[in-house]
């Protein structure tokens, strides 16, 4: 019997192809009449393959039996209900550490060494004008991360390698970690040069980073974001880093991507990417694959790789 899987993020070309021979797949996120299609299709989805799944969406499916959610965080689906429904729910995790902890460094490197402004500076011609400010290093700096899990302690390690100290804040002290625990984020701020944000989204850490972590982390301070939008204070950050009270961001999320705010924008003292993290060939192809292996494992009734709820 055909099994009906709904689409709602654009995959590798290998993944769709693989979707595409086990399953009738129903692409949401490309189709002109996103109601419709669920009208004509919903009560045959039995599997979700993407990101994305609202209460509004779970509720009109009501044959659905697993979500394999397309990244690590799965915030963006309504948890309560698939638990409430007995819907599986996986990620892929460990898969793409490595290409958002690169992300997270190449941030901080480019905004020490002012690489997006160099670049400007190179291409419109002023080099041989004049001279680009002095900038810094991120050798002997220390960087608090906030969220030691898998991507945070590849992030860890990479910035000891770039002559970093690394201490970091979470919801427990991490006994087997050899880095400064923190259980105060506030205190951590004030005794950092970065403040690294890689944990989790949803409620839970909503405006973790607020405006007195903010004030704390100070004009010589550095806020890097490769979480969530949510975790900071988006309007505090922006007045801050207007007014020189803190001294810059470089961020890769944002409250409501993807629109980011002007203000953002025409700041000097960040660095903008449009969330792309995990936006490597290796890290997408092995993501699909992990997809795959679950939805695979399901429809065998066999225990899922990845699941998290």
């Amino acid at each position: 019997m055909s099994i009906h899987l709904l689409q709602t993020f654009a995959m590798p070309e290998t993944t769709e192809k693989a979707l595409a021979e086990r399953f009738v797949v129903h692409k949401l996120h490309t189709a002109k009449d996103r109601d419709r299609l669920i009208a004509e299709v919903g009560g045959s989805i039995r599997a979700i393959a993407g990101i994305g799944v609202p209460r509004d969406l779970m509720s009109r499916l009501p044959a659905l039996e697993i979500i394999a959610n397309f990244g690590v965080g799965y915030d963006a689906i309504d948890i309560p209900l698939a638990a409430e429904r007995q819907i599986m729910v996986t990620n892929t995790p460990d898969v793409l550490s490595d290409a958002v902890a690169e992300l997270a460094i190449g941030l901080m490197i480019s905004f020490a060494r002012r690489l997006p402004q160099a670049d400007r500076f190179v291409r419109d011609g002023r080099w041989a004008d004049s001279s680009l400010p002095v900038y810094r290093e991120l050798s002997g700096g220390t960087v608090g991360i906030v969220g030691l899990g898998r991507i945070g302690r590849e992030i860890a390690s990479r910035a000891q390698a770039m002559k970093m100290r690394v201490v970091y804040h979470g919801r427990r002290e991490q006994p087997r970690q050899p880095y400064l625990y923190y259980a105060d984020l506030g205190a951590m701020a004030r005794d950092v040069d970065w403040l690294v944000a890689i944990t989790s989204g949803g409620k839970d850490t909503a405006g973790l980073v607020s405006r007195d972590v903010l004030e704390a982390l100070g004009p010589d301070g550095v806020f890097v974001n490769v979480a969530r939008g949510s975790v900071v204070d988006e309007e505090a950050m922006i007045e801050l880093l207007t007014n020189g009270k803190l001294g810059g961001a470089a961020l890769d999320v944002f409250a409501n991507e993807p629109i980011v705010p002007e203000a953002l924008r025409n700041l000097d003292n960040v660095v903008l990417s449009p969330h792309q993290g995990s936006a490597t060939r290796e890290a997408r192809d092995a993501m699909g694959a992990l997809v795959l292996a679950n939805l695979d494992a399901h429809f065998a009734g066999k225990p899922l790789l990845t699941r998290v709820a």
